[in-house]
């Protein structure tokens, strides 16, 4: 299996399986994802089904111990994750994002050190590095540095081999993007427990007390001052994004698949009871038929966008160094349609197709609620009206949309 230096595998150099894998993995949490989710327990046992499955080291090259998988891939394996299990799927995206970040911030060597190390400890990385969080502090000292502050949000900090935040550095404030191991004396994780959705995320707060952290630990700048980082590096911001939005429409599609199961064999909450007896199959109601329809439209609509914003992020990786400015705007924008699309696709969606279902839909043992919690917890940490001027501005104006990391 070939790999390029940036993590793209070579077309058909694939051995693994790894959709199979994933589907699999998401039959495997299907069976109880109700009562996982309404227990809310701390993820283990779920994060060490995907370290069993091989998913983890999925994106990290082959030569490096890894699965040698695209992002193509990747984006495929999280989807299929989170139609079975929103949270996970959105845990098992940031590992993915988070655990290649070094690959668009530190240099070559640095980056193969740090995957190699990944892929042989088999890490679940968590953290994160949005630009809307209170910069923790990084102050010099002999041999490295001291992290202090409190980070709001991180996933995966309950359960995470590896964070990967943002930090400024003392005196100049620059952004810096820092590898810790939460195992350090100092870290300490606040609750995660206290969010109505994503539950099993095992996101919340962090607090760093003095933390060492060496050296070669800072993986590089986070500025979004023009210059200073290369058109390449920028697209971590879009490859970030499209994580994003293959959470909202798995959790989506994953809702829309439990409807229809139900609408086969149940009949419409909106229809007259007819006392005479249903010959073969509940009679179809053409107002329910009508906004599985249009529902249908609305997910297959953000899908062809989300396509297309993976197929020109995929062409932006393989070149490289070589990218340029325009290049790397027009896969940016290209990331924000499609995000924008997904999330509002996910709210209608996760809203609209309750009603088909009706009264019973509020049952709490079918727990369809939790795509909605799934779903609104996380647009709410990303308002799409964001990406939307951004998307206007660069149509508008041919404005560069700004080097930012989502939540």
């Amino acid at each position: 299996m070939t790999v390029t230096a940036d993590g793209v595998t070579d077309a058909g150099a694939g051995q693994v399986d790894w959709l199979h894998i994933a589907r699999e993995m998401a039959d495997d949490l299907a069976t109880d994802a109700v009562e996982r989710e309404q227990s809310g327990k701390a993820p283990l046992d779920e994060v060490a089904r995907l370290r069993e499955s091989g998913l983890l080291t999925l994106p990290a090259p082959a030569e490096l111990g890894g699965g040698g998988g695209d992002w193509r891939t990747a984006y495929a394996v999280i989807r299929t994750v989170a139609v079975a299990d929103g949270a996970i799927g959105h845990l098992l995206g940031n590992h993915y994002f988070l655990s290649c970040s070094a690959r668009f911030f530190a240099d070559h060597t640095r980056a193969a050190r740090i995957e190699r190390e990944s892929t042989a400890g088999q890490w679940c990385w968590g953290g994160g590095i949005a630009s809307h969080e209170p910069p923790l502090i990084l102050t010099p000292r002999s041999g490295g540095y001291l992290l202090n502050g409190y980070q709001r949000y991180a996933t995966g900090v309950g359960i995470a081999d590896r964070l990967v935040v943002r930090a400024a550095r003392y005196g100049t404030g620059e952004p810096l993007a820092v590898l810790v191991d939460p195992a350090r004396s100092g870290v300490v994780s606040g609750s995660s427990g206290d969010a109505f959705g994503q539950r099993l995320a095992a996101g919340g707060g962090v607090e760093f007390d003095s933390v060492p952290v060496a050296a070669d630990d800072v993986l590089g700048s986070l500025s979004p001052d023009e210059g200073v980082l290369s058109p390449f590096a920028s697209l971590a911001a879009p490859t970030a994004r499209l994580v994003s939005v293959q959470f909202c429409l798995g959790v989506a599609e994953g809702l829309l698949a439990e409807i229809r199961e139900y609408g086969r064999v149940m009949r419409s909450p909106w229809q007259p009871f007819e006392p005479q007896p249903w010959p073969d199959s509940p009679p179809q109601d053409p107002y329910a038929l009508t906004v599985y329809g249009e529902l249908t439209v609305v997910a297959r609509a953000a899908s062809a966008l989300a396509e297309q914003a993976v197929d020109a992020l995929v062409r932006g990786l393989v070149q490289g160094e070589e990218l340029d400015d325009e290049e790397c705007a027009e896969i940016s924008v290209l990331a924000s349609v499609a995000e924008s699309a997904a999330f509002r696709a996910a709210q209608e969606i996760t809203t609209r197709a309750l009603d088909v279902i009706g009264a019973d839909a509020a049952s709490a043992r079918h727990g369809l609620d939790r795509f909605w919690r799934d779903t609104r917890t996380h647009t709410l940490r990303e308002p799409v009206t964001h990406r939307l001027r951004e998307v206007g501005d660069y149509f508008l104006n041919g404005a560069h949309p700004p080097f930012a990391l989502p939540a």
